[in-house]
């Protein structure tokens, strides 16, 4: 796949896809609005055009992992402060034409994320 973003998520507390799980996508320079949002569907990943290379340009971007409210959703037991909440992570992008898929292995304590290529 040629350009674009792409994002999946795991929960490894029981080893399937984080289904629901909202995600938001900016572009830095104009991190007023974002570029992408949803929930993730059934395999876990966003179904948004940005996959495709919609909006992806060199730059600097943000993708927020709303954790918190995931596994509040799911019953998990959560203090009112907990641990990872929203998970920012920025990265950036120097070429284009290369596709970026960021999967991300997640739990209410810890989280880990990697270019996927």
């Amino acid at each position: 796949m040629a350009g674009g973003i792409s994002v999946h998520v795991v929960d490894v507390t029981c080893g399937l896809p984080a289904i629901g799980m909202k995600v938001e996508i900016f572009r830095m320079a104009t991190p007023e609005h974002s570029i992408a949002s949803g929930m993730l569907s059934g395999n876990g990943s966003l179904d948004h055009p940005i996959i495709g290379g919609k909006e992806c340009d060199r730059g600097v971007y943000e993708v927020l992992f709303y954790i918190g409210d995931f596994y509040r959703h799911l019953g998990s037991p959560l203090s009112d402060t907990p641990f990872l909440d929203v998970a920012p992570f920025r990265f950036g992008i120097s070429d284009a034409e290369q596709h970026y898929h960021l999967p991300l292995k997640v739990s209410p304590r810890g989280f880990s994320l990697f270019w996927g290529g």
